[in-house]
């Protein structure tokens, strides 16, 4: 499992948790715990699940509120919830369907039963999010049509007029300052829709068989320098004899340029170390790039991908966003594990052909 699925188990039963936390990481998911419905509420927040498996009857606030709760917030309306209670009878089930769990299983359970409505739960939580990945793809292809069209030459003309007029204002001039200002934000823009018309055209690649340890060592050159004023640690682990993957390395390349940059910036004070493994796992090829840097809010880890996201890690620009769609167009996945203050991982999933 490349990326391991977060459960939340929330139960005032300590028996309960622990035994469903055993079995869960058994089949390699994370876990974290709550032992009543506020702690569950807080967890939700600080811990980012994939899943919630949800006992009804818990002090200070229950599960029924706890689930109305989570599916009323725009941010987890869509986190799959599975109501878990010694209540079995049929109202408290429709009870708890109505107010938007996703399943509901009654104690005392089997739990290869749980297992495997976990397992479907968290199948048609990724197909969810594949679908929404597809519908922002495309309103990102809208949006960068109507930037090329509507906003990039009125830029052109503010951007030229800005020069010219700074350009005859004398040195003592107080009116210069603003002009400067008008000049510099100006090019950040044209900078930003410079990108935006290219993530458009990035479509045209070429492919050849390449082996991606190679152009991880070239994307580590490129950033020699700066790794060395900085006093950042870099460690490498490429698996040997990897398979040979068709990709367009220039485009590639960029992709990992980008994370490494993100990776760089994120490093500011205390131990620098970036480390980049390549491994084989089945029929994938998995490329992870670790840092120590100041990691990413559970909340924020969701958006880094979006178009103009700004942040104090992740700096405003596509560079993430790059990197997600080259990722992409080769087949691959991309999954982002994080703790704020203790670093970021970019996991990159590469299916491996088979003959």
């Amino acid at each position: 499992m490349s990326k391991k699925s977060k459960i939340l188990i929330v139960d005032d039963a300590v028996d309960t948790v622990e035994l469903l936390k055993k079995r869960f990481r058994a089949e390699g998911y994370d876990t974290a715990e709550a032992y009543n419905g506020e702690e569950g509420l807080k967890k939700v927040v600080e811990y980012n699940p994939d899943l919630i498996v949800l006992d009804i009857m818990m002090p200070k606030i229950d599960g029924y509120e706890v689930c109305q709760r989570l599916k009323s917030d725009e941010n987890t309306k869509y986190l799959p919830v599975l109501m878990l209670t010694a209540k079995g009878e049929v109202e408290h089930k429709v009870k708890g369907l109505d107010i938007g769990a996703d399943d509901y299983l009654a104690k005392p359970f089997d739990y290869k039963e749980l297992s495997a409505r976990v397992r479907s739960l968290l199948a048609s939580k990724e197909a969810h999010e594949k679908k929404v990945e597809v519908e922002k793809s495309g309103a990102l292809e809208q949006m960068m049509d109507q930037v090329a069209h509507e906003i990039r030459n009125p830029l052109t003309s503010i951007g030229g007029f800005a020069r010219k007029v700074y350009g005859k204002l004398p040195e003592t001039d107080p009116n210069r300052k603003y002009m400067e200002m008008i000049i510099e934000n100006v090019a950040v823009l044209e900078n930003m829709i410079k990108q935006l018309i290219e993530l458009k055209t990035m479509a045209i690649s070429y492919k050849e068989p390449s082996n991606i340890n190679d152009i991880v060592r070239e994307s580590l050159r490129l950033f020699e320098r700066e790794v060395q004023q900085k006093n950042i640690q870099v460690e490498t682990e490429l698996a040997e004899e990897i398979p040979l993957l068709q990709a367009d390395r220039k485009l590639f390349r960029r992709a990992l340029c980008n994370i490494i940059d993100n990776a760089i910036e994120a490093m500011v004070t205390g131990t620098k170390a970036l480390k980049i493994v390549s491994k084989l796992e089945g029929k994938n090829l998995l490329l992870q790039i670790s840092d120590t840097g100041k990691g990413i809010a559970g909340d924020k880890i969701k958006t880094i991908f979006d178009p103009l996201v700004t942040s104090k890690v992740y700096g405003p620009g596509l560079g993430l966003t790059f990197a997600l769609k080259i990722i992409q167009d080769h087949g691959g996945d991309i999954y982002v594990e994080s703790e704020p203050d203790k670093g970021t991982t970019f996991t990159i999933k590469l299916p491996v052909e088979t003959t």
